[in-house]
């Protein structure tokens, strides 16, 4: 049954960004516990599920020599992801978390519902009048960085700013086919820009506070902890990426899903009520975050195969989100799918903080889509994938409303 496509794409090819999935079909059948000479590599649900909550995996991987960054320069762009707490491990990571957690709890970001509502019809309402739309740069993209700016309070009229900025960032932490000669100096660059940007705004923010994210930051104490000046530049600058890149890969893959599937298409415009499920359904079938990786922190022995301390693990949520021992015929979209335990908000102590803000913006943007726009269709022959494995997503995708 499972025999290689032919032949079997590698993993970080053109032709796996196009489509990952008969990739890790064949890896999960065949080697679902992979030592690649480089790193171990988990395709199976419940493996993926064990290491994102495993203590003994540490989320910072990079081990950088500091001759190297001496010589190159390139310390500002390192630092700045140490301090990151996608990259952190306990305590540090736990207190960055606290202090950041209370901005994205469920309560607090159901008050922004009228605020996303308004801004996804602002945004369609200025493609209706044009009959198309290209729905990344015109909708998915804006959407989830308007909101972010508004909650983290800098200016929204920046956003192509931060569109520079974050593109030269995503490639840097996310991978990509491009020699790292190119990427470094470009991150680099937006990350001491970024900096400069946020010092100044968390100044003015401590002098005179307002009602947002950046000033609750600049205030946060947490039992005497506050974050240092380069946390919180570093983590407005993660809340800025991630509260952007991935949610516009949500909107893009999931209403692409629902254009190649028109009896699910059907389904959530005649029963809206679905919305909710949908989301989760999408974010299992075609994941905005595809893989990520771990350090192994001791020896670990696990199934027969020996970690070793220092070792990466490498694991592929769009893998885990297909797997057949998971989920009943799992290439299968279907909205009404229950129980859909996926991991593409991740799992554990890195469990993603901007879920439940995701999850309202997924669903306020599908749905009002498909409700305002039942007939739409796809306008482009080829479907173009932006030239990144880890964070998947569209470079854009033109629609005929």
């Amino acid at each position: 049954m499972h025999h290689a496509p032919d032949p079997l794409p590698e993993l970080w090819s053109p032709a796996a960004i196009e489509n990952p999935y008969p990739i890790y079909d064949y890896w999960r059948a065949t080697q679902p516990i992979r030592w690649t000479g480089g790193d171990w590599q988990m395709f199976r649900y419940v493996d993926v599920q064990f290491f994102l909550r495993d203590p003994r995996l540490g989320a910072d991987q990079f081990q950088v020599d500091p001759q190297w960054l001496a010589d190159t320069g390139l310390a500002p762009l390192f630092e700045a992801r140490a301090k990151m707490m996608l990259f952190t491990d306990p305590p540090d990571h736990t207190r960055l978390r606290t202090l950041v957690h209370r901005a994205f709890t469920p309560r607090v970001v159901e008050s922004y519902r009228p605020l996303v509502q308004r801004i996804v019809d602002q945004l369609l309402d200025v493609a209706a009048a044009r009959g198309e739309i290209e729905l990344i740069g015109e909708f998915a993209y804006p959407l989830p960085v308007t909101v972010i700016a508004h909650m983290l309070g800098v200016p929204v009229n920046m956003h192509d700013q931060f569109r520079r900025w974050s593109d030269s960032l995503a490639a840097f932490i996310g991978g990509t086919t491009r020699p790292e000669a190119e990427v470094f100096p470009v991150a680099l660059k937006a990350v001491i820009e970024m900096t400069d940007f946020f010092l100044a705004l968390v100044a003015e923010r401590r002098r005179a506070p307002r009602n947002d994210l950046l000033s609750a930051l600049a205030q946060a104490e947490d039992g005497g902890d506050r974050l240092s000046e380069q946390e919180l530049v570093a983590n407005s600058i993660l809340l800025l990426l991630a509260g952007h890149e991935t949610t516009t890969n949500l909107i893009g893959n999931g209403t692409l899903a629902l254009l190649r599937h028109p009896d699910q298409f059907a389904l959530l415009r005649d029963q809206p009520e679905l919305a909710a499920s949908a989301i989760e359904e999408l974010l299992r079938y075609d994941s905005p975050v595809q893989m990520t990786s771990r350090r192994a922190l001791t020896d670990i022995e696990f199934q027969g195969h020996r970690i070793e301390a220092g070792q990466t693990v490498t694991v592929f949520i769009g893998s885990a989100n297909r797997d057949p021992a998971q989920y009943e015929d799992p290439a299968r979209l279907d909205l009404t799918r229950s129980d859909v335990r996926h991991l593409s908000f991740g799992h554990g102590p890195h469990y993603c903080l901007g879920a439940p803000l995701a999850r309202l913006e997924g669903q306020v943007a599908i749905s009002t889509l498909v409700r305002r726009f039942p007939n739409m269709r796809l306008l482009d022959e080829r479907i173009a994938w932006r030239d990144n494995f880890a964070l998947r997503g569209l470079q854009s995708l033109r629609l005929a409303l």
